[in-house]
């Protein structure tokens, strides 16, 4: 009967397991074309995620069904790989996704954002020059900046930004271009960058760079707790899978299971303990 249950239960989880796959599959690809950093900080790591419990999720439901060895010792061994292997990346995305934030600007409901409070690592990505063509140009084609250009300076006092709008599509507040400027100290070297053409804005600033950037920390952040819940589900499967791996031997070597050995018995013996007693208690008159 135990061993039924485990067989059971770990089939079961593992379509579940399996079907949650699709939905991890088909958000990434949707982040892929609608995500608003233009990079594939959050979209492969999903892709993969995926992709791996699919197959893993497959391979268990085949072997626990099926009652198949190899598959449930072939299952538990990737199965212990994937456990590692979304442990390492839910510490490194909680360890991006600390550093960062967002700087109050007075008098703005809105943040602004510099490249110094990132991650070397997270940097290193969009201070590549061809990297940053292919976000760039991805963040022309992105309606971001259209939907403020309309605004009015009472506006920018009481709206609040998306990094990307903050970053991206204006100068940085601190900037003056008025001709008291002229004379005064050197100004943030992002005001230098700054262009009211619609196709150069402030994409070439440390400051739009930064701004892709806090919306990859943010949505690494909620990668890693999408992690630490899948890691908790899979540790329970992974337990239960032992079980039915320890089962599925014992069914092996036997042949009619655990409580079904019996070499002697006439009748195929029921997954049923209460039949068991039966059969001992009336074993001299069967045989």
């Amino acid at each position: 009967m135990y061993y039924r249950f485990s067989n059971r239960v770990i089939g079961y989880l593992n379509l579940l397991t399996l079907l949650g796959s699709i939905p991890i599959i088909g958000g990434g690809l949707w982040l892929a074309k609608t995500s608003s950093t233009c990079q594939t900080f959050l979209q492969t790591p999903l892709l993969v995620l995926g992709f791996v419990i699919l197959l893993v999720s497959l391979m268990g439901f085949v072997g626990a069904c099926f009652n198949i060895v190899w598959a449930l010792w072939l299952y538990l061994v990737t199965m212990l790989f994937l456990i590692a292997a979304l442990l390492g990346l839910a510490v490194f995305g909680f360890a991006v996704a600390s550093q960062g934030g967002g700087i109050e600007v007075p008098g703005r409901v809105y943040k602004e954002y510099r490249l110094t409070g990132y991650s070397k690592w997270m940097k290193d990505r969009v201070r590549d020059a061809g990297n940053w063509d292919t976000v760039k140009t991805c963040l022309l084609s992105s309606k971001a900046c259209r939907k403020i250009s309309t605004w009015t300076p009472l506006d920018y006092m009481e709206k609040d930004l998306t990094p990307i709008q903050s970053g991206c599509c204006k100068p940085p507040t601190s900037c003056d271009y008025g001709e008291e400027a002229i004379g005064k100290a050197a100004q943030d070297g992002d005001c230098y960058h700054w262009s009211n053409a619609v196709n150069v804005l402030c994409y070439s600033c440390n400051s739009c760079k930064a701004a892709v950037l806090e919306e990859a920390r943010r949505e690494w952040h909620k990668l890693s707790v999408l992690i630490i819940v899948v890691l908790v589900f899979l540790i329970a499967v992974y337990s239960i899978g032992c079980c039915a791996f320890r089962n599925a031997r014992r069914s092996d070597t036997t042949g009619h299971g655990y409580y079904g050995h019996n070499p002697m018995s006439k009748v195929r013996p029921r997954w049923d303990f209460y039949w068991w007693r039966r059969w001992y208690d009336r074993r001299d008159q069967l045989y």
